[in-house]
């Protein structure tokens, strides 16, 4: 099916990349400008912040709590962004979405970006907020079964890099990981997916915006050969979570998604790939309001809470 007209509608208002160089400081403050006011935001029981204590230093995060019970199964959610952009504040919506739908408490993570904050400080932050999470588990009124760990694009770079240093070091509490869109190799190879090619222009994120977009973060110190930075990489996938895989028809990043998705059964993991007709990458973030893409957090909902 082509893409959705309503994201049809927004793409061709956006300006041609120009090729200028990227102003992170600029971006940040664009992002910040389009964050609607808390009073327009998805209502939930309670959102508080929060101090996660973590090897890595003190992380901010936002906790989401979707309605009153005695106990709740935990979602530890890494935001996207490219690693330099993305905070709490622009990804909000999204995590209270993943609160309402899958009836989880939400920990949202403020981990450190490029190019301010050299690899590995950010997927640092986020491991560290995953093992605060369940050390704390008694003060988030966790009920001592499902810790997920979720995250859009980048994120769900983070997500993969998260699942396999704790399997590495034995941290067996995670029980689930969801990746939206994620990016999972940072080679930048067009010829590598095909998706780099048949999506490579005309639908928000752009073949040739990879590199730029992910320079602050290689510049950083984090190599595309290493598993940590590039997942896809990781030869032995075995023993990791159950994993949902959610990706976009239209958006260059799909493949590598699919394939980790593939790579996940081929290793004996329960994994289940979930292609949304009609979307483009960013759409669990920009065009949720739309019913058919909404559906992404119902079916993470279902995903966590089936037996």
């Amino acid at each position: 099916m082509p893409i959705h007209p309503e994201i049809a509608k927004i793409l061709a208002t956006l300006p041609t990349p120009d090729g200028s160089p990227l102003d992170p400081e600029a971006m940040r403050a664009g992002e910040a400008a389009q964050v609607p006011p808390v009073e327009d935001r998805l209502p939930l029981h309670a959102v508080e912040e929060a101090t996660a204590v973590t090897p890595s230093g003190d992380v901010p995060v936002r906790i989401y709590t979707p309605a009153e019970a005695d106990a709740y199964g935990l979602l530890v959610y890494f935001h996207g962004g490219a690693f330099f952009l993305g905070s709490l504040d622009t990804h909000d919506a999204v995590a209270r979405s993943l609160a309402k739908e899958t009836g989880h408490k939400v920990i949202s993570v403020g981990y450190r970006l490029a190019p301010e904050a050299a690899f590995p400080a950010g997927l640092d932050d986020c491991y560290g907020v995953v093992r605060w999470a369940a050390e704390q588990g008694a003060d988030l009124g966790w009920d001592g079964k499902n810790l997920a760990i979720a995250g859009d694009s980048s994120g769900g770079t983070f997500v993969a890099a998260v699942a396999a240093k704790a399997h590495d070091d034995g941290f067996d509490r995670i029980t689930h990981q969801i990746l939206f869109y994620p990016s999972l190799d940072l080679d930048f190879d067009v010829d590598r997916y095909g998706s780099l090619r048949e999506n490579a222009e005309g639908y928000g994120l752009e073949t040739a915006g990879l590199k730029p977009f992910n320079a602050f973060y290689l510049d950083s110190g984090a190599d595309p050969a290493d598993p940590l930075v590039s997942p896809i990489k990781r030869e032995d996938l075995s023993g990791l979570p159950r994993a949902l895989v959610i990706t976009a028809e239209f958006d260059p990043l799909r493949d590598e998604g699919e394939l980790y998705g593939q790579r996940l059964q081929d290793a004996g993991v329960e994994a289940k790939v979930s292609r949304y007709a009609g979307a483009n990458h960013g759409f669990v973030q920009n065009f949720s309001w739309i019913p058919e893409f909404y559906r992404a957090f119902e079916e993470t909902g279902q995903f966590l809470n089936r037996d």
